[in-house]
């Protein structure tokens, strides 16, 4: 935990990722009204099949095609060598703008930085950006007989490097703001790892996830975060060594504490908890700051009896909603930015 250096966050409100809306500026303004000291960059999963979490990370990527339904098949080639060959020159040359998304992928992205240009000391210090974590993107791509990314470990282990070099990428990007970016892993793969159905083990998972960490800690200034937004093993989360961990706090408080030696050396080694506490897929639309503040209480008087001291988990503290809000309607989705909003208000009156 020696690379960890705690920052001042304070109960800070930023987003996940994927929104609802169509209008990509109005969207970007209202984040940025939101969420000004630490803005994302949205993901626009209803206006574009591009923008999904796994398509999104693909372009230009080799032996991947990706279908209007959202899939994306695996298609190998009799000039599959050739091509890795290809891949890795251009990795092992550290060719990032060759592994650069265009804003037909990602046109949040460029939004964000665009506005946040105008004027730049309104905003910040912060930016968060993310990309689709290993497990999850390998998990997701399947051949035409059905199976993942798992059953070719060489092509497997191609795509993990092409995501940590896509990352760099991204974080060079964000870093143009003036910002520090953080940049989170997305793995939903993850919400309830251990069934028989994974096919990954737990020392693997830590490894790929691991992988691409360090590649962008060692060659940038950026805080990464994983994301999972069910119930996981949290301690094989803190073993790949994030900075920020970030979950569905509204409705996995509980199996999140079944770690609490694990989350208290976290914290203690200057680890940062993104509390998911405003709900997205549960959301009723009844949910007030009063009530969620509630809640957060609860959590935050767990890590209190765990000895923490509570202006340390206060500074080591972010607000997020649980998960994405893409597949909610629009009213629903503005209601949470505001719940959001207010919730950090009351926890931090300085915003």
């Amino acid at each position: 935990m020696d690379h960890r250096t705690t920052f001042d966050f304070n109960f800070l409100p930023t987003g996940i990722g994927s929104v609802p809306y169509l209008d990509v500026h109005a969207t970007c303004l209202r984040i940025l009204e939101a969420c000004p000291r630490i803005p994302f960059w949205p993901q626009f999963v209803q206006r574009s099949h591009l923008e999904d979490m796994i398509v999104q990370f693909t372009e230009g990527l080799p032996f991947l095609e990706v279908t209007e339904d959202r899939r994306v098949l695996l298609t190998v080639h009799k000039d599959a060598e050739q091509e890795l060959v290809a891949f890795y020159d251009r990795f092992l040359a550290e060719d990032v703008e060759h592994f650069a998304l265009s804003k037909k992928y990602i046109s949040g992205l460029f939004e964000m930085l665009s506005l946040i240009d105008r004027d730049p000391e309104k905003y910040g210090p912060f930016i968060k950006g993310h990309t689709v974590g290993p497990v999850t993107f390998a998990a997701a791509i399947r051949d035409k007989q059905g199976r993942t990314l798992f059953s070719y470990p060489d092509l497997s282990e191609a795509f993990v490097k092409a995501l940590a070099i896509r990352a760099l990428w991204q974080v060079r990007e964000l870093s143009k703001s003036g910002k520090r970016p953080i940049l989170f892993l997305d793995e939903p793969y993850l919400a309830g790892y251990g069934s028989a159905f994974t096919p990954i083990q737990r020392h693997e998972v830590v490894a790929l996830i691991k992988e691409v960490v360090d590649y962008v800690r060692e060659r940038s200034e950026a805080i990464i975060g994983i994301h999972c937004c069910g119930n996981t093993d949290w301690s094989m989360i803190l073993e790949a060594g994030p900075d920020i961990v970030s979950f569905d706090a509204f409705s996995y408080l509980d199996y999140f504490f079944l770690y609490p030696g694990e989350i208290q050396r976290f914290i203690q080694g200057g680890g940062t908890i993104a509390w998911g506490i405003v709900p997205t897929f549960g959301f009723t639309g009844s949910e007030t700051v009063e009530s969620l503040s509630d809640h957060l209480g609860k959590a935050l008087a767990r890590l209190h009896a765990l000895g923490l001291d509570p202006g340390q988990v206060a500074r080591q503290s972010l607000l997020t909603p649980a998960c994405g809000m893409g597949t909610m309607e629009p009213p629903a989705s503005e209601r949470v930015l505001s719940l959001l909003r207010g919730l950090s208000e009351r926890y931090n009156p300085c915003l």
